[in-house]
C-alpha cells in the first residue's frame, strides 16, 4: 500500500512569519502606529499558523522546521503577551531595556538557526541572516532607547519578511508547476 504524499507545511510557516514581520516592521520603520492588525497577525498568523506548521514539520521528521516554526510562532504570541497581558501586583510591565534583552536572546537563537541553513537554499539563508540582524538591531535600539536604530531595523525587517514571503511563494509555485519558476538558489546535494 502506497503512503500518501504529505503536503509541505513550510510555505504556511514562512507566510505566517513573513507577512507578520513585514506588518510589524512597517510600524518599526515609522510609517504607522501600533495597531490591532499587528496584534491580530502576531497571535493568529505569525503565532498560531507557525505553530501549526511546526507541528506538521514534526510529522514529516524535519527537526529544523519544527524548531524554527514552533519557536517563532510562540515568539509572536509571547511578544503580544509582553505588550498586552495585564500585570499582576507581583509583576511589573516589561520596560524597553528588558524587551531589548528578550530580543537579543532571540537574535542569539536565530544566529544558531542560521548555521543550520547553510545546508539549505540561498533564500532561506538570507531569511535567517537578515532575521539575526533584525533582532540585534531591535535589541540595541530598545536597550539604548534609540528610535533611529529601531526605524532602521524596521526597513531591514521589511526586507527580511519579504524574503520569507518570496520563499513561501517560490515553494508553492515551483511545486505546482513541477519545475523552478521562482529561483531559490537550491542547496547543493551531498556528493557520494
Amino acid at each position: 500500500m502506497e503512503q500518501s504524499k504529505l503536503a509541505n507545511p513550510g510555505p504556511l510557516g514562512l507566510m505566517g512569519f513573513g507577512m507578520t514581520t513585514i506588518l510589524l516592521n512597517i510600524h518599526n520603520a515609522g510609517f504607522f502606529p501600533a495597531m490591532t492588525a499587528i496584534v491580530s497577525m502576531g497571535i493568529f498568523y505569525g503565532g498560531l499558523a507557525q505553530v501549526i506548521a511546526g507541528i506538521l514539520e514534526f510529522r514529516k521528521g524535519n527537526t529544523f522546521g519544527t524548531t524554527a516554526f514552533t519557536s517563532y510562532g510562540f515568539f509572536w504570541i509571547a511578544l503580544v503577551g509582553i505588550w498586552y497581558l495585564p500585570t499582576s501586583p507581583a509583576t511589573a510591565p516589561t520596560d524597553a531595556t528588558f524587551v531589548g534583552i528578550f530580543l537579543l536572546l532571540w537574535g542569539i537563537f536565530t544566529a544558531f538557526m542560521f548555521i543550520g541553513t547553510l545546508k539549505a537554499n540561498k533564500v532561506l539563508q538570507f531569511v535567517f541572516a537578515s532575521l539575526t540582524v533584525l533582532f540585534v538591531l531591535l535589541a540595541i535600539g530598545n536597550i539604548c532607547g534609540n528610535h533611529l536604530i529601531i526605524n532602521i531595523a524596521g526597513f531591514e525587517g521589511i526586507l527580511c519578511g519579504a524574503s520569507a514571503v518570496y520563499l513561501a511563494m517560490a515553494e508553492v509555485v515551483n511545486e505546482q508547476f513541477g519545475r523552478t519558476v521562482l529561483p531559490i538558489g537550491a542547496a547543493k546535494s551531498a556528493q557520494h
